[in-house]
């Protein structure tokens, strides 16, 4: 009994983690405001010295990629390698809230475990 309570708490507790939506890229503008899984190839990255900002585009260059992915300069320290080369022309997967900011979509990313590389 104490193992069927103990495997019942932790499918409650982590449903939560592996229920994301997962969506194409194309479809990011309909789920604004969700927590999603989207995976696509990184089509440019960009890091800016003044801020610290790093920028990450998916499904297509900037300025016409459907999402992008921001790191801030207080979460890079959070990755082994910096973010702009680690995921330059990868196939990744990434989870997290879809915002727009000045008419784009974006999730932004504060550790490494919300990519992954395929």
């Amino acid at each position: 009994m104490k193992s069927i309570l103990t495997l019942l708490v932790s499918a409650l507790i982590a449903g939560p983690t592996f229920s994301q939506t997962k969506i194409n890229v194309e479809d990011v503008a309909k789920h604004v405001g969700e927590n999603v899984t989207v995976c696509s190839k990184v089509y440019g990255t960009k890091h800016l010295d003044k801020s610290g900002v790093t920028f990450i585009n998916l499904g297509a260059a900037y300025p016409t990629s459907p999402l992008t992915l921001v790191i801030f300069k207080k979460d890079r320290s959070n990755f082994s390698s910096m973010p702009e080369e680690l995921y330059s022309d990868k196939q990744i997967c990434v989870t997290g809230k879809i915002k727009e900011y000045k008419g784009k979509d974006e999730i932004i990313i504060s550790k490494p475990d919300e990519i992954v590389i395929h």
